[in-house]
Order: structure tokens, then C-alpha cells, then sequence
């Protein structure tokens, strides 16, 4: 038993090593590592609002809904980049029209549409006629990321924290108390459009790295992570794109040792370190908390 252990820490520690100088040698691997590092960062940074603002459903919405635009830039031989964001923005739009032109309510009207755009999507890819392009899609194959969708990924991540870092205390207050930003007179709508868009942008930059169909996780659970461990947004931002970077460089490392998957490897890594926040995150971790409680428990029954 000790000599099979032995042996399975020697082939995990080949295998790390091996990791290690293959980013040296392969460009590909320096690519697809810069590309996860900058996607962590993107979707950690955004989903701390998204989270905040309780979109989590847009935020799903907005990650399928960009499939009918990127199909169509497919088709079309452009880059996706501006399919994607046209068709995430009108359904963006979409949403919020029906949502105050009639009476359905908001969850409904986002299943309504981002329904609609994912199967047009899926339409528009069978046109495409090539299945390994939709399996691309919709789970990612970081391993694969051209040099040009690198540059698309950092140009992105720059806008994303440039427009962030200035309207970072409009962002804030918008989202905690939006009657005090009207009383204010901030432009909510404008506000929350503008996120939309940081959203659609951030969903095209991951698409390489998670997929359609993943992306909501990285924007979700690297935020509600960092929300577990603090209680200031300014660090929780800080402690998102972190947690996001580490997920990204993980999963990575297994997706490339163990020819895995790279969007799910890597959205499994995320959520590992989600349930370590919530059972040990010192202010809001179930373990701690369950201790305090038979603390007070304790003294309140002696105190008797």
C-alpha cells in the first residue's frame, strides 16, 4: 500500500514537472495559459456584480444567447467577437422590453428569450455542418486558442477593468441600493446596460476557454467564492479574479496532464474551491458557524 502511494506521488510530481517546462517549449500551452489567467480574471471581476445585483439567471441568459452571434460570424467568416456581442445585447434588450411591456416577470421573460436565441443558435450551427465546431462552443478547448482570440481575450480584459476601475463607485451604488442612485439621479438603465454589456463581452472572451455552456460558472463561483470571505466589494473584486486565476491555471494543469476537458476540468476546480469557502470561510463558513452556534448554545446554558 505505501509502495503503491509512493509510486502515484512519483508519476503526480512527473506530471507537474512535465506541466512545468511544456509552457516553456509550446506556444500553444503559453497561449492557452495567458488566455485561462485573463478569463479568470474577466468573469471574477464581472461576476461579483452580477452576483451582487442577483442576475445570475441573466447572466445564464446572456452566455447562451451570444450562440445564434457567434454561428453567424461563423457563417458569415467575421469574427465572432462582433456577432456575439450584437445578439447578446439585443437580447439583453429584449428582456428588459418585456419585462416592463407587459406582465411577465423578469425570470420569465429571460427563459423566453434566451431560449429563443440558444435555439436559433443551435439552427445557425447545423448549418455549419461541422459537430467538433459546436462541441468547441459549447464546452471550450483552451488547449486550442489562436493567437488572435489571445489578443481579443486581453483587449477585452482591458476595457472590462478600465470601465470598471472608472465607474466603479456608480457600479457600487446601482448595485446595493438603486433607489438611492435614482435619488442621486444615476442613470440606471444606462448603468445596467452598460453591464450587459461588460457581460456579453466577458461571455465571448471565455468562450475558447469554458464554452457557452459553462461560462455562467466562471462568472458565478469564483464571485460567490470571494462573497463567502469578505464583506468589502473593493477586495471582494480582488479576491474573484484570484480565485478565478487559480481555478483557470488548476484545471488547466489537469486538462493538459490527464487530456481532459478544459471547461469542465476547469469549472470543477472552481467549485471545489467554493465548497472549501463555504464550509471554512471564517465569517460565513458552515463549520465555523455551526461551532460558534454551539458556543453561544453552551454558554447560554451555563450562564442559566
Amino acid at each position: 500500500m505505501v509502495s503503491l502511494h509512493s509510486g502515484q506521488k512519483a508519476v503526480n510530481q512527473m506530471k507537474l514537472i512535465n506541466f512545468y517546462y511544456a509552457i516553456f517549449e509550446y506556444e500553444f500551452l503559453q497561449r492557452a495559459l495567458l488566455t485561462s489567467i485573463m478569463v479568470g480574471i474577466i468573469c471574477g471581476v464581472i461576476g461579483c456584480f452580477i452576483i451582487l445585483r442577483g442576475m445570475s439567471l441573466m447572466g445564464d441568459a446572456i452566455s447562451h444567447a451570444v450562440l445564434p452571434g457567434v454561428a453567424l460570424s461563423y457563417l458569415l467568416g467575421i469574427n465572432i467577437f462582433y456577432g456575439a456581442v450584437i445578439t447578446g445585447m439585443l437580447t439583453a434588450i429584449g428582456i428588459g422590453f418585456i419585462n416592463q411591456n407587459s406582465r411577465i416577470k423578469s425570470d420569465t421573460s429571460i427563459g423566453i428569450m434566451f431560449s429563443f436565441a440558444f435555439a436559433v443558435g443551435i439552427i445557425f450551427i447545423t448549418l455549419l455542418q461541422s459537430s467538433s465546431d459546436l462541441y468547441h462552443i459549447l464546452f471550450g478547448n483552451v488547449l486550442a486558442v489562436p493567437k488572435s482570440e489571445l489578443l481579443m481575450t486581453l483587449m477585452v480584459m482591458i476595457i472590462v477593468l478600465l470601465l470598471v476601475y472608472l465607474f466603479f463607485k456608480e457600479l457600487l451604488i446601482t448595485s446595493f441600493d438603486p433607489t438611492m442612485a435614482a435619488a442621486y439621479g444615476l442613470p440606471n438603465r444606462l448603468i445596467h446596460y452598460l453591464l450587459m454589456t461588460l457581460l456579453t463581452m466577458s461571455t465571448v472572451a471565455s468562450l475558447q476557454t469554458v464554452g457557452i455552456v459553462l461560462v455562467v460558472a466562471m462568472l458565478i463561483t469564483p464571485a460567490a467564492t470571494a462573497y463567502l470571505l469578505t464583506n468589502k466589494l473593493s477586495i471582494m473584486l480582488f479576491l474573484s479574479a484570484g480565485v478565478g486565476i487559480i481555478s483557470s491555471v488548476i484545471g488547466l494543469y489537469f486538462s493538459f496532464s490527464y487530456n481532459l476537458a478544459s471547461g469542465p476540468t476547469i469549472v470543477v476546480v472552481a467549485s471545489i474551491l467554493f465548497a472549501l469557502a463555504f464550509l471554512l470561510s471564517p465569517k460565513h463558513g458552515f463549520v465555523f458557524r455551526k461551532i460558534n452556534a454551539r458556543r453561544k448554545r453552551l454558554a447560554f446554558i451555563q450562564s442559566k
